[in-house]
Order: structure tokens, then C-alpha cells, then sequence
């Protein structure tokens, strides 16, 4: 007995050590989205979120390599190679540059997108459900159509609508002709400013002054970067501004439509946890996002001169900002 037990007693150490080095194994996640605004960053959260009821901590048993493009859409290549090289155990691609070059780059790696507006025709995946590759995630595709019926509800006088978009991110332009063929159908017209970078906002913005009615902001990451300037511009001018993302509204918009993309990210953190639990990423389904509200800023309304029919006024909003710009209804 005296020759057993130390022999048992090592056993059991060498067993707990081990098994003590298997569950502390930190999980690498590379997550890089194309501009920091409020939408992306709430994917974001929502994703880290989902993780965590999964039981996947940061600096727990998880760490995160966190980048930003800031706009430039060569950025997005550049650290999808960096993930690669660092040979991260998945990778979180938070808008379609980020995506389409993640995409480009690995074949191996899981691969979760979000804040996708056609992850197919972008050729991300080649199919929505079950993508048979090292990819799946969530399109945020938007209710474009509904949107721009609503808005135009909203300002029934309105014939020109504004917008301002880089044509160079392929996202937004399936809004936008989505935009434009909706428009023309209820009778108004789509006027276009173009921007490449950020900086270009307030200019696009004032280039529209005397030339547009209202302004709708679509998918546009450029756009939305820098909404605060394009909110100066309006509230300068009495130009009513609706967007399509709800983060916009306490920013400045008048109302958005859209989707709560802290719920985006969730849905894409949910996926991911089924794939570091050992799923495949070919048969966890892409899908589509859900939950759209309506969000409405009267504070916005009034610094910009715009008469609401009371009709929709009394409509029931999910969230709404008085003239003071308190919140009075909503959470």
C-alpha cells in the first residue's frame, strides 16, 4: 500500500494538471469591422455578449484582437492577413469589406460575418442556410422599400430626396438603387452626393443645400461616421434628415426604421459559440436579421423645421425623444 498510494497521488496531480491546461486554453478571436460609429460598435457588444452566456469570457478563456480599417477598405485585406498570420481560431468580420477580403484571404479559418447587407452576391458565400464553407453569419439587409414609403409618409410634400454614400463600398449600393427605383414609383426623385472618405461629409452635405428637399442616409459607413456634421448642415438649413439605422436617431435624424444591431451581434455571437463548441461552419445557416423598430427624435424635428403630421405622431413609436431631448418613451 505504502508503494501505491505516492503512485496514485502523482496520478491524480498529473491528472488535474492536465486537465486544469485543457479548459484554460485561451481561445483567439480576431474581430475587424470597417469604421467605428454606433451601429457596428453595438454589433460588436452584441457579439461579445452572446459569447459570454456561452461561456466564452474575455480574459477568461478568451481574448480578442480588435481592429478598425477607419474607413480605408485596402485595411480590411491587410488584417484579415494579420489574423491569418497570428493564426487565430475565428474571426469576426463586422461589414462587407471586412468580410468580402476576410473571405478572400482563408479558406480554414471559421468565419462569422455581420452587418451584411448581400453576403451572396458580394460573394462571401455562395448561398444562404447551410453555406458548405468556413463561413456563416447575419445580413442586416434592410426593409429599403418600407423605409422610404415611411419617411416619405413622414414628409408628404417632399419630391427630393437627398443622400450621400461612397460608391465605392458595394454594401450600400443595392440600397441605393433599391432607393431609387422606390422613390420614382411614388413619385419623387433621388439626388446623390458622393463621398470617398469621412472628411468629404459636411461638403456633400452643403452641396445638397438648395438642391434637395430632405436627406435619407442608407447603409453608408462613410456617411455615418460622420453624422454629426452632416446633422450641422441640416439643422443649419431646415433640411429634414432620416436614416436607416437607429443609432443615427439620438445623433440627429429625425426617425430610422431599422434594426438594433447590438441584436445583429448577438445573433453572430450566438453562431460563433456553436462553432467553438466543435459545429462546423458550413452547417451553422446564415441568415437575416429581425426586429426592426421605429425610432423618433422631435428634437430633431424641431432644429430642423420639419412639420410631422400629427396622425403619425400619435402612432405608436418604439422610441421617442421629445423637443427637450429626453427620452419619453422606449428604454
Amino acid at each position: 500500500m505504502k508503494r501505491v498510494m505516492p503512485k496514485l497521488i502523482v496520478l491524480l496531480v498529473l491528472g488535474l494538471f492536465f486537465t486544469t491546461g485543457l479548459s484554460a486554453k485561451m481561445i483567439r478571436i480576431g474581430e475587424h469591422q470597417i469604421v467605428a460609429h454606433p451601429a457596428l460598435d453595438n454589433d460588436s457588444k452584441g457579439f461579445k455578449a452572446a459569447l459570454e452566456e456561452e461561456g466564452f469570457i474575455e480574459g477568461k478563456n478568451v481574448t480578442f484582437d480588435r481592429q478598425n480599417a477607419q474607413g480605408e477598405q485596402p485595411n480590411c485585406a491587410i488584417i484579415a492577413r494579420k489574423f491569418v498570420d497570428d493564426k487565430v481560431d475565428l474571426i469576426h468580420a463586422i461589414s462587407t469589406p471586412n468580410a468580402q477580403a476576410t473571405a478572400k484571404i482563408t479558406k480554414n479559418i471559421p468565419v462569422v460575418f455581420s452587418s451584411v447587407t448581400d453576403p451572396v452576391k458580394t460573394g462571401i458565400v455562395p448561398k444562404m442556410g447551410k453555406t458548405g464553407t468556413n463561413i456563416t453569419g447575419v445580413s442586416d439587409r434592410w426593409p429599403i422599400a418600407l423605409q422610404c414609403e415611411m419617411y416619405q409618409d413622414f414628409m408628404p410634400h417632399v419630391k427630393r430626396w437627398g443622400t450621400i454614400y461612397n460608391p465605392g463600398d458595394i454594401n450600400v449600393t443595392f440600397h441605393i438603387k433599391e432607393m431609387k427605383e422606390t422613390l420614382e414609383g411614388m413619385g419623387a426623385k433621388l439626388i446623390e452626393a458622393h463621398i470617398s472618405s469621412s472628411s468629404e461629409v459636411m461638403q456633400a452635405a452643403q452641396s445638397l443645400v438648395g438642391r434637395v428637399d430632405a436627406i435619407h442616409i442608407t447603409s453608408d459607413n462613410t456617411a455615418v461616421s460622420a453624422f454629426e456634421a452632416l446633422v450641422k448642415v441640416c439643422n443649419e438649413n431646415n433640411i429634414p434628415l432620416f436614416a436607416g439605422d437607429r443609432d443615427s436617431v439620438p445623433r440627429g435624424a429625425i426617425a430610422a426604421y431599422g434594426l438594433d444591431y447590438f441584436l445583429v451581434g448577438y445573433t453572430a455571437g450566438k453562431m460563433a459559440a456553436r462553432i467553438l463548441k466543435g459545429e462546423d461552419p458550413g452547417n451553422v445557416p446564415a441568415g437575416m436579421a429581425a426586429g426592426y423598430s421605429l425610432w423618433l427624435n422631435l428634437k430633431a424635428a424641431q432644429e430642423q423645421d420639419a412639420k410631422l403630421p400629427q396622425t403619425l405622431l400619435e402612432k405608436a413609436a418604439d422610441k421617442v425623444w421629445d423637443e427637450r431631448g429626453n427620452v419619453v418613451k422606449g428604454k
